[in-house]
């Protein structure tokens, strides 16, 4: 029983590890694919780029409850294969696409896919012992972690290849998954513990109308949000700002983009322990902010390549306050409503990952477009890192209005 619950959770890893290496090969190549198939500009092509990654989200907000849904009606395994063998077929349809249209119908499958993450969580519930469970969750955060650094990674050395290839190996391995959870993954959910599927629980928004209970941390999470749309812009603008201003080809867009992920998992998985137990979580917010703007406004004026992976430093360090608010607000919730509070955090990424794009792609159009009235690409970072110091204004005045269980 033991080392099926084990296979189990290794299979969920690796899915979850597999869409994240998916999503990470994507970011250094689309640029040029784009530019390619569009037979425009980078700017041009960015905002393309900003429409797939809204749409992708678009589709991963509202299918993650529905998943989810189906998920306890007609058991884990299903879903999560049907899933699997989707983004597998997804890549192949990517590698072969002739034009933008074939991009557009690939990211909005990809993104029905990528809502797995709703049941994978499901299912590590299903197999681990209460105790264990909140360890066993940590999986995900590792795949996450360890994904953006291959896939990246992986994605720039086989762009030099050619731009198809990345997508070729990315359907390769998903098929694999598919086949191995197939074969030798059992169902986690019995029977007697399904529920009939009801489209009013699957419903996106429900979550943030919940919020309405809880109006200490109202401020928490709207600060919150903003400072996710601020962070989102590295992932929607990085590819086409350094090959507009420093011609970076997909393979340096990658390595930079796998040198984040080090930095992240350096903070996420280290510095967090010591510094926010040392200086206290409120404090660790503010630092964490200061640390986010200073990136994204030293992004916006770099002047050669080195000074982006010097701004890297800082900007990665900003990852200090995304978990200090959420254990603050944690902290303010009761045990038994830990889950919903999880799932606005979640909705908020979302809605950052559709909201972000939308923004930040237009704004480095139109600064960096051949006619721009006046010509700054880095106009997106810079609004990022006002954002930045909007919402320590917002987390501020709702540090100094309320009072804080901290333990």
């Amino acid at each position: 029983m033991l080392r099926s619950k084990n296979a189990s959770l290794g299979f969920i890893f690796v899915t979850i590890l597999i869409d994240c290496i998916g999503f990470g090969i994507i970011i250094p190549i689309v640029p040029k694919l784009i530019e390619k198939l569009n037979g425009g500009n980078i700017a041009e092509a960015s905002l393309v780029g900003g429409w797939l990654l809204v749409l992708y989200a678009i589709m991963q907000f509202i299918f993650s409850p529905v998943l989810g849904g189906l998920s306890d009606r007609f058991g884990r395994r299903p879903v999560l294969l049907i899933s699997v063998l989707g983004l597998g077929l997804d890549y192949f349809l990517l590698g072969f696409a002739p034009n933008i249209e074939w991009l557009i119908v690939g990211r909005i499958i990809a993104g029905i896919g990528g809502a797995s993450f709703t049941t994978a969580s499901a299912y590590i519930a299903d197999v681990s012992l209460p105790e264990k469970r909140a360890q066993n969750f940590g999986l995900i955060g590792v795949a996450f972690g360890v994904g953006f650094i291959i896939g990246p990674l992986i994605g720039g050395l086989l762009s030099t290849v050619s731009l198809r290839t990345p997508f070729f190996a990315a359907g390769i391995l998903s098929l694999l998954n598919f086949l191995y959870g197939l074969f030798f993954i059992p169902e986690s959910l019995d029977k007697s513990n399904r529920r009939a599927f009801d489209w009013k629980r699957a419903n996106p928004l429900g979550t943030f109308y919940n919020l309405k209970r809880y109006p200490k941390i109202i401020g928490l999470i709207a600060g919150l949000l903003i400072l996710y749309i601020a962070g989102k812009t590295i992932e929607t603008i990085w590819g086409y700002y350094n090959i507009l201003k420093f011609d970076w080809s997909s393979a340096e867009i990658g390595y930079s983009l796998a040198f984040v992920g080090v930095l992240i998992s350096l903070v996420q998985g280290g510095l967090i322990r010591w510094f926010i137990p040392k200086y206290g979580q409120i404090k660790s917010i503010f630092y964490g902010i200061f640390f986010y703007a200073i990136g994204l406004a030293l992004f916006s004026i770099a002047t050669h390549s080195w000074m982006m992976y010097a701004s890297l430093v800082p900007y990665c360090l900003g990852g200090l306050c995304g978990p200090a608010i959420q254990g603050l607000v944690s902290n303010q919730i009761p045990d038994n409503e830990q889950g919903e509070i999880q799932g606005v955090f979640t909705a908020m990424m979302s809605v950052s990952a559709i909201v972000s794009p939308l923004i930040m792609t237009n704004l480095f159009y139109q600064f960096s477009k051949p006619d721009a009235g006046i010509y700054f690409p880095g106009a997106a970072f810079a609004l990022s890192a006002v954002l930045c110091l909007v919402g320590a204004w917002v987390i501020y005045r709702s540090v100094k209005t309320h009072t804080y269980k901290l333990h």
